[in-house]
């Protein structure tokens, strides 16, 4: 088991696939993919490594930027991205802070899950996702 891992500026073409493919393949609309951010600042690369190797399926997929996580979780409910948080704070035995979103229900559009991320973590960790603007920002 292990995520795929995409380079943090395709984030947003990652969300546009996942978004085509739950379009195509889910007709119901429900929870048809969840992102999770975790934050993962001031752990080891290496142990960040070994997590992920053995936290995520095949399917999933991770975006980074220094130590801001990000997961799409395809086919995964926030209560089935709720277990694989807590996978991650059992492995690094501490909390970490995360927030998940669900597309449909959060967000229809990269833009729309990504200023929702961005909103939700400012609102409840204090922490501003910076490394977001650059796909949220009206250009």
């Amino acid at each position: 088991m292990a995520g795929i891992h995409f380079s943090f500026d395709n984030f947003e073409q990652l969300l546009h696939l996942n978004i085509g493919i739950s379009d195509r393949l889910d007709e119901n609309r429900a929870e048809s993919f969840t992102l999770l951010y975790c934050d993962f600042s001031g752990i080891d690369e290496e142990i960040i490594k070994t997590s992920l190797e053995s936290t995520l399926r095949t399917s999933d997929s991770i975006v980074n930027l220094e130590g801001d996580y990000f997961f799409v979780l395809p086919y995964t409910d926030k209560y089935g991205a709720e277990i694989v948080k807590k996978m991650f704070d059992e492995f690094f035995a501490k909390y970490l802070n995360a927030f998940l979103l669900s597309y449909p229900a959060d967000g229809e559009t990269p833009k729309e899950l990504m200023e929702g991320m961005q909103d939700s973590v400012s609102t409840f960790f204090k922490r501003d996702l910076h490394c977001l603007d650059r796909f949220t920002r009206d250009y």
